[in-house]
């Protein structure tokens, strides 16, 4: 089998990957580079998910790219809305001319005698074997499965008449007009299913075992119309894009600093959108703090809107079971269904669920370190492109992306041929990577890479403090090692400081 040879590989042809591959076209333009996606077109997440109602929960001047204005109409877009957008990115820049469909990637193995990555992929649904070799091995499939979502154990789905759906596998014949709808779960899913689907239903209700802080946000900008009339796209882009950068960050700060007074707010405001329609106790009153798990954003008031006009309700508590006509709660409770959607959430993976060997030894991401938020410690000429869970998530991507380029350029100033971040044992505490309590962290909390107190090892929320590390900060610093072809990095030691 031929061994092609590229000097990066990027995994995953999403809104990370394909911001990746501009920025290593622009700033690196002699770096040859493939961008392997398995599915059979662009767009990652945006291309996976086709249940009613996707959208953004983040705006587009942040969730969108620095370098490709955000023109739509509404600044909170639609799924088809976004997928054009990556799509359209990867065209006009002529990057869609390096990304190779229905490419798998599995494996991934690290030579310090060559210092390649040798990465072996999966081609179509025969899945001949295809391998490349690289310098840099650029991971941006995200950390959420595309295999499939999480499942709850639902007794008694034999009995029950009518169809059980996940939203990750949304099917196209469903029809659900005049239908009884039960969504299962009360996160950014279910919130934005509820009102899409309330739409043609015949009714939807949606059952929580616990509830979640929901806020109304406008999906249009009223600042951005009025410049709009006045300045070039790319200008309305920047301006909307730190206003929006700034306006977050400092809720996000606020919030973690006065949580009770911040979940007072955040009631009141449901409240006033409910306008008695149901009561805060016990559908609205989350038993953590906010930003604990992340807020739901409730589109231009949709969910609280489809419950007030009565074409969806909410209920809290456990499902004991499914019956032949619906659910069946642990309160002895009914609710009738026809069409049962478990949102329960996804299942996160760690590197994109690729088996990792550095010189012949297993790579254990569980066991590692992640160094500034995107790279394994012992683990060479590697990033793993992850988003923030606070913010939107392209902020950090793109700055991931920037900081891959700065650190190729010091290996190629310096005659280096790889780096790998290296614990010394002086790390003082390992904290889980994810910094929510949402049931799909924890579940996934033991197999990802683990972040310490202080950097370079902390994973930072905060973009303006990300934006001066990662795009000035230095390189070569204590954490980091650095080799020449043929010098062997040793993961073992890096992992075993974990156990």
């Amino acid at each position: 089998m031929t061994v092609r040879h590229v000097d990066v590989v990027i995994v995953g042809a999403g809104l990370s990957g394909i911001g990746a591959a501009y920025r290593l076209q622009t700033r690196r333009p002699g770096t040859s580079f493939l961008v392997l996606e398995a599915r059979d077109a662009l767009g990652g997440t945006w291309d996976l998910f086709r249940y009613p109602g996707v959208r953004s929960d983040s705006d587009m001047f942040t969730l969108g790219y620095p370098f490709r204005p955000w023109t739509g109409e509404r600044s909170i877009a639609d799924g088809a809305g976004v997928l054009d957008y990556i799509r359209r990115t990867a065209v006009d820049a002529g990057l869609d001319r390096h990304v190779r469909l229905r490419h798998r990637v599995v494996r991934a193995s690290w030579s310090s005698a060559h210092a390649r990555w040798t990465v072996e992929a999966e081609v179509g649904p025969q899945r001949q074997p295809a391998s490349w070799s690289c310098r840099f091995l650029y991971l941006c499939s995200g950390y959420f499965s595309y295999t499939g979502g999480h499942e709850i154990d639902l007794p008694g789905r034999e009995t029950f008449q009518g169809r059980v759906v996940h939203p990750q596998d949304w099917p196209e014949d469903l029809d659900h007009a005049d239908r009884r709808v039960a969504v299962i779960g009360s996160g950014a899913t279910a919130i934005t299913l509820v009102p899409a689907l309330a739409e043609r239903a015949e009714h939807v209700t949606m059952v929580q075992r616990s509830p979640t802080y929901v806020v109304a946000q406008p999906t249009r900008d009223r600042m951005v119309a009025a410049l709009r009339a006045v300045l070039p796209a790319a200008a309305v882009h920047r301006t909307a894009r730190v206003k929006n950068v700034a306006v977050t960050t400092l809720a996000y700060h606020l919030m973690r600093r006065w949580p009770a007074r911040a979940a007072a707010l955040l009631r009141a405001g449901v409240a006033r959108e409910l306008a008695g329609v149901l009561p805060l106790d016990p559908h609205f009153r989350p038993r953590y703090d906010p930003w604990d798990e992340r807020l739901c954003l409730s589109a231009d008031g949709d969910f609280f809107r489809a419950i007030r006009q009565r074409r969806a309700t909410v209920v809290t508590g456990e499902v004991a079971a499914l019956v032949p006509d619906g659910l069946r709660m642990a309160s002895g409770e009914t609710v009738p269904a026809d069409i049962v959607v478990t949102a329960t959430g996804l299942r996160m993976v760690a590197v994109g669920e690729i088996a990792l060997h550095v010189d012949g030894t297993p790579v254990d991401p569980g066991r590692t370190l992640m160094y500034k938020g995107m790279m394994l410690s012992g683990v060479p000429n590697l990033a793993w492109c992850v988003g923030y869970a606070n913010a939107s998530w392209t902020l950090r991507a793109d700055l991931t992306s920037q900081y891959v380029c700065r650190l190729l350029a010091h290996l190629d100033r310096r005659g280096l041929a790889w780096a790998a971040p290296h614990v010394d044992g002086r790390v003082e505490a390992v904290r889980p990577l994810v910094g929510l309590t949402s049931g799909y962290v924890r579940r996934a909390a033991a197999s990802l890479p683990k972040q310490g107190e202080r950097p370079p090892w902390r994973v930072r929320r905060s973009y303006p403090s990300d934006l001066v590390a990662l795009r000035y900060g230095r390189i070569a610093d204590s954490a980091m090692r650095f080799g020449v072809r043929g010098t062997p990095v040793r993961p073992r030691s890096d992992q075993e400081s974990l156990v």
